[in-house]
């Protein structure tokens, strides 16, 4: 896959920035493409949620097919061939999925690996060419009180940031180590 007009897509300001940091032309979207989905060729880039007890955080996934909470494909594709990377499939959510009992009923209803809020409407418009996204929450180990870290627009609630930490201080290691990781499968992967 060529890089030329591919745009990485991330949710968060820390995802925009390990896209930048590996030299990626990227733009950010928002929590759900709340911003507004952009121009040309798209990768979805980011952290995801893992449905499965077996994909523990760090896991760089390269997607093939985006689902539905019903199961219904929205998009399919060869992935991308990053290094390392899994095969998956991602479950489109409108919303954070964080309960044990929960991820583990998505997986078993639609077939999905991980769970994230951006490439539902990424491939719905069409433009999707893949998904780079690396695990950093489990059913074990959920996101927790960092839920509410980040803004829908994508930037950091620093209030939310200081509870999730606080609260949820595992969670804030794991995401920073998925972010690192994020970056490491960026800067590794020649499209």
């Amino acid at each position: 896959m060529d890089a030329d007009g591919l745009t990485l897509a991330c949710a968060t300001t820390a995802e925009l920035r390990a896209a930048r940091r590996a030299g990626r032309h990227s733009a950010l979207v928002g929590l759900g493409a709340s911003n507004g989905v952009p121009d040309g060729p798209l990768v979805s880039f980011g952290l995801a949620g893992s449905l499965r007890d077996d994909l523990p955080v760090g896991t760089v996934l390269d997607a093939t097919r985006v689902v539905s909470s019903d199961g219904v494909v929205l998009w399919e594709g060869e992935g991308l061939r990053v290094p390392g990377g899994r095969p998956a499939t991602i479950l489109a959510a409108e919303r954070i999925v964080d309960s044990a009992d929960e991820r583990r009923g998505a997986h078993e209803r639609t077939g999905a690996d991980a769970v994230d809020l951006e490439s539902g409407p990424l491939a719905r418009s069409g433009r999707l060419r893949g998904v780079l996204r690396v695990v950093s929450d489990t059913p074990e180990q959920p996101l927790g009180a960092l839920a509410g870290a980040v803004k829908r627009d994508g930037r950091n609630d620093w209030l939310g940031v200081a509870r999730g930490v606080a609260r949820s201080p595992r969670a804030a290691l794991n995401a920073a180590r998925a972010v690192n990781r994020l970056g490491a499968a960026a800067r590794s992967w020649s499209p």
